[in-house]
């Protein structure tokens, strides 16, 4: 067990038990699915725990995550793409928490690129999952109407962080986004530090969230993940330009959609006591409406 998984902010909370069951786990797992562990480090993010293993001859990745996260949601995510620009999911546990996958190399992402070379793959992997999504998913639509209904209250209580323009801008595309029907497989956590390196595919999403409607819906996430790297208003809209051109997106409704998921993640990241992710909203919205 890695020291620095245990140190993970989260266990915190009291899940000290589901670490210290974490070895008897691996092993139920190992033996009900004939695998045998491989050499190498044991890989972990804030929530979960990577555990190599071989099937046969063949790598996999076990991955361990506490019960009470979606687990059965990624796993159906995971299912409904089948390893179309997704990670595979060979097998999966979810009362216990466990998946079994296709092994992936997670010292590549696309964090590690230049922007000149993760911007265009990013936009690809974004119509590549876009095939007709299953209709019991979580629409786009029905998420915007949802979160538009709470914007103004939210910017109150935070004591009117911002200008009301910004808000108005927000609230002014909210119906247009709300309306669309359009019914597109969309990541909704689509970030350049969930595309792995892998084999089968040269870049591979992990931990994809299935929704459905405009693929649009995580283009601002594409953008303020990498900010830090985009130093001036004119950078941060050439980058929105190159996603829009290499994903064939309509400027205008992705230009809404990255209006309108800003103001909202600056608002819940001040409402969740982040400090740098609202600082680097506030440059995106103004590279946006500027």
């Amino acid at each position: 067990m890695p020291v620095s998984f245990r140190r993970m902010p989260r266990w915190q909370r009291g899940d000290e038990g589901w670490l210290d069951a974490l070895p008897g786990l691996v092993a139920e797992h190992c033996a009900r699915w004939d695998l045998r562990l491989a050499e190498g480090e044991v890989r972990h993010g804030s929530n979960s725990l990577v555990v190599m293993v071989y099937r046969g001859d063949t790598p996999l990745a076990l991955r361990l995550t506490p019960p009470q996260e979606p687990v059965s949601d990624q796993a159906t995510a995971l299912r409904f793409w089948a390893g179309r620009g997704t990670v595979q999911l060979v097998d999966a546990d979810v009362p216990a928490g466990v998946m079994l996958l296709e092994r992936l190399d997670a010292t590549q992402t696309l964090a590690d690129l230049p922007l000149s070379a993760a911007v265009p793959l990013i936009a690809a992997i974004m119509t590549r999952l876009a095939v007709p999504a299953p209709p019991e998913a979580p629409g786009t639509a029905a998420l915007v109407s949802a979160r538009s209904a709470e914007l103004e209250e939210d910017w109150c209580a935070l004591g009117r962080p911002f200008a009301r323009s910004v808000l108005d801008a927000a609230l002014g595309v909210a119906d247009r986004l709300s309306g669309s029907p359009a019914g597109a497989a969309v990541n909704g956590d689509l970030h350049y530090e969930q595309v792995l390196g892998g084999h089968r595919e040269r870049w591979l999403v992990v931990d994809p969230v299935l929704l459905r409607g405009d693929i649009e819906y995580d283009l601002a996430r594409v953008l303020w993940t990498r900010l830090d790297e985009m130093r001036t208003e004119a950078d941060i809209r050439h980058w929105l330009d190159v996603v829009v051109s290499h994903a064939r997106l309509q400027p205008e409704h992705a230009h809404a959609w990255a209006v309108f998921r800003t103001v909202d993640y600056w608002l819940w990241g001040l409402r969740n006591g982040l400090t740098e992710d609202p600082q680097r909203c506030c440059r995106l919205v103004a590279a946006l409406l500027g």
